[in-house]
């Protein structure tokens, strides 16, 4: 390596090494502050939203459960249980992304992948799901929709509980018993590997995003409401 008589003499492009190299972990830093700030303000809005959203289908769940239409009840739990979960995650996707202690960033990231990895639909759906809708009206072509975007959002998520398996079993859903075996775990969790993941799921629910308020609001009509009344069985 060649020797310089002091830095000054040192070539532009060596100096510009030295400082990247002698101060990155304090430009990371300053750079997860400056993501945390501007974060913060991009999320606000969209948690106010969120919250204002979870409010109003939790108390549209509670007046479908007094009144027992099991069609529209079926789909507000479903569109509740997908609200929690996304909520979980806003709750602490700025921490995963620009939290400056390393640990609370991991954890935050862990919690990510435990909620895709048990975000599965159909544990909120009715195994009668389509019979419901049938009574309650709703279009063919839309129940085939239906169907089509909960089908790619079950396949993305067991795609998701695949690749991320290992690490929901060791550090986050369960406790791996060996304690080095942990640390290993958790100090490999690549962040861009979460979020990758978080990104193809979303992706894969855009079109449940997209066809769901139509659905509920052909089953929650008057035609729908009587539609039901009138088709269901007796028991």
């Amino acid at each position: 390596m060649r020797k310089y008589e002091n830095f000054a003499a040192a070539p532009l492009n060596v100096r510009q090494r030295y400082f990247r190299i002698r101060y990155a972990k304090y430009f990371m830093a300053l750079s997860r502050l400056y993501s945390r700030i501007t974060l913060t303000f991009k999320e606000r809005k969209k948690q106010k939203i969120l919250a204002s959203t979870i409010d109003e289908y939790h108390k549209l769940a509670v007046q479908q459960k007094v009144k027992g239409n099991e069609c529209t009840q079926t789909l507000v739990n479903m569109a509740l249980y997908f609200l929690i979960a996304e909520a979980d995650i806003q709750a602490v996707k700025i921490d995963a992304l620009a939290h400056h202690d390393p640990w609370k960033r991991k954890l935050s990231q862990r919690i990510i992948l435990l909620t895709i990895y048990e975000w599965n639909m159909s544990k909120a759906s009715n195994k009668n799901l389509k019979s419901l809708l049938t009574q309650a009206n709703v279009s063919e072509e839309l129940q085939s929709k239906l169907f089509a975007a909960l089908r790619i959002l079950r396949k993305a998520q067991e795609k998701a509980a695949k690749i991320l398996h290992v690490e929901r079993n060791a550090i986050i859903a369960h406790r791996d018993p060996d304690a080095l075996l942990q640390i290993s775990t958790i100090n490999s969790l690549r962040s861009n590997l979460v979020f990758d993941v978080a990104a193809e799921f979303y992706e894969a629910a855009d079109g449940f995003i997209r066809i769901f308020p139509v659905v509920l609001q052909q089953a929650g009509s008057i035609q729908g409401l009587f539609s039901y009344m009138l088709n269901k069985p007796n028991k």
